[in-house]
C-alpha cells in the first residue's frame, strides 16, 4: 500500500524544516496542530468532528479525561469507536526524544494501563511507538518495557521486553 499523499507531504514539510521543529520553542501544541492531526486525519479518523458527533460519540476526543487512582489526567487523544475507547495517544514536542525518555511512555502506559487498554501511543511526529498497556507500569520502567513497535528516523525496531 502506497503511503498516502497527505503524509507523504507531511513528512516532506517535516524533513525540509526539522531543525525548527527539533528545536526546544516547539512547542507541543504546534506539532499536534501541524502534524499529529493531519496525520491522524490522513489515517481516516475524524480528529475534528467534521461528522457532528455529540461528545459521547466522537472518534476523536482531545483531552480525555480518565481516571488515573484518585487523580483525573488528561491524555493527548482518546481515539474511540462506537462511544468506546480503543487506545490513546500521548503527543511530545519533537526535542523531547521519547525513544530515549522514559517519562512519556510510563505517563502513556500509566493512562492505559488504567482505562485498561490494550494499547497506546506515543508520537513526536518523528518518531511512532506502539506500546502493550496491560503490563502495569512503573515509575523505574525504561522507555522499552512493553514497547512493540518503535518507528524513527526511518529505521523501525521491535521490543518485546
Amino acid at each position: 500500500m502506497p503511503l498516502p499523499a497527505e503524509i507523504a507531504a507531511l513528512v516532506e514539510t517535516f524533513a525540509a524544516n526539522g531543525a525548527n521543529y527539533i528545536a526546544s520553542g516547539f512547542k507541543e501544541a504546534q506539532v499536534r496542530q501541524q502534524f499529529i492531526d493531519p496525520l491522524y486525519a490522513a489515517l481516516g479518523w475524524d480528529v475534528a468532528n467534521t461528522t457532528g458527533y455529540v461528545e459521547a460519540y466522537k472518534e476523536v476526543m482531545h483531552q480525555d479525561a480518565p481516571k488515573i487512582g484518585c487523580e483525573t489526567k488528561a491524555p493527548d487523544y482518546s481515539f474511540r469507536i462506537g462511544g468506546n475507547r480503543k487506545f490513546f495517544v500521548e503527543a511530545k514536542k519533537p526535542s523531547v526524544v521519547p525513544k530515549d525518555n522514559p517519562e512519556p511512555a510510563y505517563q502513556l502506559r500509566r493512562y492505559s494501563w488504567s482505562a485498561k487498554l490494550p494499547l497506546g501511543i506515543l508520537n513526536d511526529f518523528q518518531e511512532f511507538a506502539i506500546y502493550y498497556t496491560c503490563v502495569k507500569p512503573a515509575a523505574a520502567d525504561n522507555a522499552v518495557v512493553a514497547r512493540l513497535f518503535d518507528h524513527r528516523d526511518d529505521k523501525p525496531s521491535r521490543h518485546l521486553s
